[in-house]
């Protein structure tokens, strides 16, 4: 595509995959937007699934919200919606291979037990310390090569210590699946190639590459964005309260034109009033994201 910069390479495959715990705020507007632009600027696919894997967190009618808040902004997605709760099957295959690879462990101890540590000492990996116990799954660190590195579009160079970061949860012991086995697996399943998100997951790479290759996947390329930070110096989140997204059209288009600025994209000041699709148009055709900032972003304005 023309003035994109990209030349014709393999078929792009994006996504967006929030958590259905509530509306949208500009902080996830800036990761939908920046994902849904990457895909599109190199006439790529760009896939929406939701991540409902933890009822209890998981209101009725969020995922509707999500659904009219990425309409109104205009990032149409290809396909049909996927649903992590329809992919039950999938994990615990997953987590069979992991397990007949001495990858994975059932874990009885309580984060009380061992609050005094940094990270999980990998108490049960050779035997479950309270067999009586409902029993979470973990994924062992402490095999293979210490290490994982890739290299980020946006930081460059990342090595990061697994052994450092400890023996995450894949599957919680109420019997619900973890974010960090299901993401690998969904990814895989969609043929995604690449992920563009906000840098607060940064350190869930790791423990997503090593999945990856312990599970015979591809490893996608990753993006990972500076984050928003508000006014009085918190990353805007829904812990912290940010404000829904609207999805009324007058209030829909300075605030997009805001994010593309945010995302260092330099719109023209005249598309601030412009249409949604107009303002979507002249970003693919200009989008760079060798332009993101290096650091977190603050954002002037809660309107």
């Amino acid at each position: 595509m023309p003035g994109t910069g990209y030349d014709n390479g393999p078929a792009v495959v994006g996504r967006f995959a929030p958590t259905p715990s509530g509306p949208l705020h500009f902080g996830s507007l800036l990761a939908a937007l920046a994902s849904w632009l990457d895909a599109r600027a190199r006439g790529g696919r760009w896939l929406l699934r939701i991540e409902d894997i933890d009822p209890p967190r998981c209101p009725t009618g969020a995922s509707d919200t999500i659904l009219e808040q990425l309409d109104a902004f205009g990032l149409v997605w290809d396909g049909p919606v996927e649903y992590q709760h329809d992919h039950d099957t999938d994990y615990q295959k997953a987590l069979a291979s992991l397990t007949a690879q001495n990858l994975a462990y059932p874990c009885s101890c309580t984060r009380k037990e061992w609050q005094h540590s940094s990270i999980y000492p990998g108490w049960c990996r050779h035997g479950s310390g309270h067999p009586e116990r409902d029993c979470a799954w973990r994924l062992r660190t402490d095999l293979g090569e210490p290490e994982i590195c890739w290299q980020d579009r946006r930081l460059g160079q990342q090595c990061w210590s697994l052994p450092a970061l400890g023996d995450v949860v894949l599957k919680r012991r109420d019997g619900l699946w973890a974010y960090q086995l299901a993401v690998v697996v969904d990814d895989a399943r969609q043929g995604i190639t690449d992920i563009v998100r906000g840098a607060d997951l940064l350190d869930n790479t790791p423990w997503q590459i090593r999945l990856q290759q312990a599970l015979g996947y591809p490893t996608p390329a990753y993006l990972h964005l500076p984050l928003v930070i508000a006014g009085n110096g918190q990353k805007l989140s829904k812990q912290n309260l940010a404000p829904a997204l609207p999805c009324q059209d007058h209030a829909v288009r300075p605030l997009l034109h805001e994010a593309l600025t945010l995302l260092g994209q330099s719109p023209a000041s005249d598309l601030r009033h412009a249409s949604v699709f107009e303002q979507l148009k002249a970003a693919i055709n200009h989008w760079q994201p060798h332009n993101l900032s290096m650091q977190d972003v603050q954002r002037t304005t809660s309107k």
